[in-house]
Formats: C-alpha cells, structure tokens, sequence
C-alpha cells in the first residue's frame, strides 16, 4: 500500500500541474492591441461563453475639456455620458481557425455606429474588418499587438 501510495502522489501532482496550465492558457488573439492610429489599447478576452470581446482599457487622450471622455455620438441618449475609457468595442467573436475570428461587432465611438466585423490574426498585427451586410463591403484597419 505504501508504494501505491508513494506511486501516485507524482502523478497527481502532475495532473494538477497540467490543469492549472490548461486554465492559464491563453488564446494568441488575447492581449492588448493598439487600435490604427495608436490613440487606444484595447484589451481583447476569452469570455465563459467561448466568445472573443474587447474593451478599451487605455487612451492617448483620455480628457476632453478636463473631464474623461464620453461616448457623446451613441444614437442612445441614454449612453452618451458613459466614459470611452472601460467602453467594450468588440463583442461576440467565434474562433474559425488558427488565425480567424468571425461573427462579432465593433461599435466605433468615432460616429456611435455599430458594424459587423471579423479578425484576422497576423501574428504582431490583427485586420478587422468592419461591414455592413456582406464583408466585400466594408474597411480593414490593421491593429498592432501593444505591450
């Protein structure tokens, strides 16, 4: 019995091991990003669900007349005096792949418009690609992977 014992407790050991790794596995897309123009830092998560979201989480400006910027365009009135900063602008992407994320959408506080959007991971670099209706119609920024 003891050496059953002494036998096993390495391989639960490893088996605890391999858990907690599994869990702290990330996806490659996961991280910060900088948006085009290197004016934000979006922060880019594995939900429960399985999905994909991101949220800005930094901003080369984040004042506009000393107080934090608001998302003053959203068509909702009610959301306009929400801050920029914390605001989630990617939402719902389905891993397709190695490098593809489909199915979600990016709310851009630019205009307060919402559009439909894929991802493509290029290593360093991420094209989303926003569209209306089918992705032919449409525009792709090139987002950098941020420290």
């Amino acid at each position: 019995m003891h050496i059953l014992k002494k036998n096993l407790l390495p391989c639960f050991i490893l088996l605890l091991i391999s858990a907690f790794a599994a869990k702290a596995q990330t996806d490659k897309v996961e991280g910060l990003w900088y948006n085009d123009a290197k004016t934000a830092k979006v922060q880019i998560t594995k939900a429960a669900s399985g999905k994909f979201n991101g949220k800005i989480v930094w901003l080369k400006d984040p004042l506009e007349n000393g107080k934090p910027r608001t998302d003053q365009l959203n068509p909702d009135e009610q959301l306009r005096k929400r801050p920029i900063l914390g605001l989630k602008i990617l939402s719902d992407f389905e891993k397709e792949g190695d490098d593809k994320y489909v199915d979600g959408k990016i709310y851009d506080p630019k205009n307060g418009k919402t559009y439909s959007c894929k991802m493509t991971y290029k290593g360093k670099t991420l094209d989303i690609r926003g569209y209306i209706g089918i992705s032919l119609i449409g525009r792709t920024t090139v987002w950098e992977r941020a420290n």
